[in-house]
């Protein structure tokens, strides 16, 4: 199967989610009418938004760099790639979650660790996919590149899981930090440099 396939039923995926993502936002609802203390108090909803909208944009960009290597996909790549579209599908939710519980004392902690574990998740199915088409079958690559340079982007790309790993463990201790990890991997990777098709990043 060519790659065109594949890639336009995952643009698909990946611009409904991110579309989805702004559902979460609603108007704030003061019994004192008071805009400005609405609008503050929704500050986990805004952060939520942002540090999913921008860590979808990241898995779109390389996901975009990994297909581009490929000159045709085998079934095991279009089985990986549905996992990882699958994994994605479910950050809309995620993201509404920890959310509405930021804050609150019970059921924040189950939310924050939803929510990376989401990512983590996400995460795993990129690199496997990413493993698969540069240390399985490298042969259906469009330009060769060399074991060494194969293994190195893999390489690089899995220290991206890390940080997740780390943000649903504190999950149990801080939801803030929680969230606080998950949006400093998406600021970080939404670097030029960070994020160059040269790396695939985290999972991203």
């Amino acid at each position: 199967m060519s790659t065109n396939r594949l890639e336009a039923f995952s643009d698909g995926v990946l611009a409904v989610a991110i579309t989805l993502l702004v559902l979460n936002i609603t108007v704030p609802v003061t019994r004192r009418h008071d805009l400005a203390y609405g609008l503050a108090h929704s500050w986990p909803h805004y952060a939520a938004y942002a540090t999913s909208f921008i860590t979808i944009g990241i898995i779109w960009i390389n996901h975009h760099a990994m297909v581009g290597r490929l000159r045709e996909v085998d079934h095991t790549i279009l089985f990986w790639n549905l996992l990882l579209l699958l994994s994605v599908g479910i950050l809309p939710f995620a993201t509404s979650l920890i959310a509405a519980f930021l804050g609150r004392g019970q059921g924040q902690h189950l939310a924050a660790a939803i929510y990376s574990g989401s990512l983590l998740i996400m995460s795993l199915m990129f690199s496997a996919l990413n493993r698969h088409i540069l240390l399985v079958r490298p042969d259906l690559m469009r330009s060769k590149l060399s074991e060494g340079q194969r293994r190195k982007i893999f390489k690089r790309a899995l220290l991206g899981i890390v940080p997740y790993v780390i943000a649903t463990a504190l999950a149990l201790v801080s939801a803030y930090a929680t969230l606080a990890i998950c949006a400093a991997v998406a600021a970080y990777y939404a670097l030029p440099r960070a994020s160059s098709s040269d790396l695939d990043p985290p999972s991203h």
